[in-house]
C-alpha cells in the first residue's frame, strides 16, 4: 500500500519494532517492485548486523546513535566496499548470487548507489559533531529531535526553548559545511524544514495514519 502513493523510498525500522534480517527480505522486494528505494535502520552499528541487511537487498542504512567520528566512519567501513570502505564481500542477491556481472563492476555499482545516513541524537554526538561532519562519503545527517531531547533531560518535551535552539545549531552547522541534512516529521513540518534546507525527510507510520484517522473522524463528526 505504501508503495502505491509515490514515496521515493521507506524506511524499514529494526531499531524498533518486530523487523529483523529474518523476516526483511519480502518487504525489500515489495519495496522494488514499486519503485521504493528500501533504506533500514539496523538495531546498531554493528557490520555483522548492517551487513545482513545489505545483503537482502537494502539500498541504504540510517544507523542511530552516532556520537563520534570513529563511530561513523566504521558505518561507512560496514557499507562500502573497497576501497572507500570495508564491507565484506558475500555474494548476496543484489550481486545475483555471484552469477551475474563481473564482481569488480558490481563494487563500484554498489559503492555509487549505496545512502548512508548517520543519526545525530544525543548530547554527545552535538559536542563532537564537526568531527563526524568531516568523516567522508557520509550522504545524510539525520538529526532524531525525541532521543536529542531525553539526553538533554527533557524526555517528550521536543519543543523546550533548549531543544529548539540545539536542533537549529546542528542544522546550522550541517549545512555550513555541504552536507545533507534530514529529520521526521508531519506534512505540515516537511514543508518548513524543506524551506530550511532540509532535504530528507520521513514520517512514521502511526503519524501518518492518525493524521488521516482524525481528519476521517472530523469529517464523520459532522455528519
Amino acid at each position: 500500500m505504501i508503495g502505491e502513493l509515490n514515496f521515493d523510498w521507506v524506511m524499514l525500522d529494526a531499531e524498533h519494532g518486530s523487523i529483523t534480517a529474518d523476516n526483511i527480505g519480502p518487504m525489500i522486494m515489495a519495496a522494488e517492485i514499486r519503485g521504493l528505494t528500501p533504506i533500514v535502520r539496523p538495531e546498531n552499528n554493528d557490520p555483522s548486523v548492517i551487513n545482513k541487511y545489505l545483503d537482502r537487498g537494502a539500498m541504504g542504512v540510517q544507523v542511530p546513535h552516532i556520537n563520534t567520528a570513529d563511530e561513523a566512519r566504521a558505518v561507512v567501513d560496514a557499507c562500502l566496499y573497497h576501497p572507500q570502505g570495508m564491507r565484506g564481500l558475500g555474494g548476496g542477491r543484489m550481486a545475483d548470487f555471484g552469477w551475474g556481472s563481473p564482481v569488480s563492476e558490481y563494487v563500484k555499482t554498489a559503492n555509487s548507489e549505496m545512502l548512508v545516513c548517520v543519526q545525530i541524537e544525543d548530547v554527545i554526538a552535538v559536542e563532537n559533531l564537526d568531527e563526524i561532519l568531516n568523516v567522508p562519503n557520509i550522504d545524510v545527517f539525520f538529526v532524531g529531535p525525541t532521543d536529542l531531547a531525553q539526553s538533554m533531560g527533557h524526555p517528550g518535551n521536543n519543543g523546550h526553548p533548549d531543544v529548539v535552539q540545539a536542533i537549529e545549531d546542528v542544522f546550522d552547522r550541517i549545512h555550513a559545511s555541504g552536507n545533507a541534512s534530514g529529520t521526521p516529521g508531519s506534512a505540515d513540518q516537511a514543508r518548513k524544514h524543506t524551506q530550511n534546507g532540509i532535504m530528507y525527510h520521513y514520517t512514521h507510520i502511526p503519524t501518518f495514519m492518525s493524521s488521516y484517522g482524525r481528519h476521517f473522524m472530523e469529517i464523520v463528526g459532522r455528519i
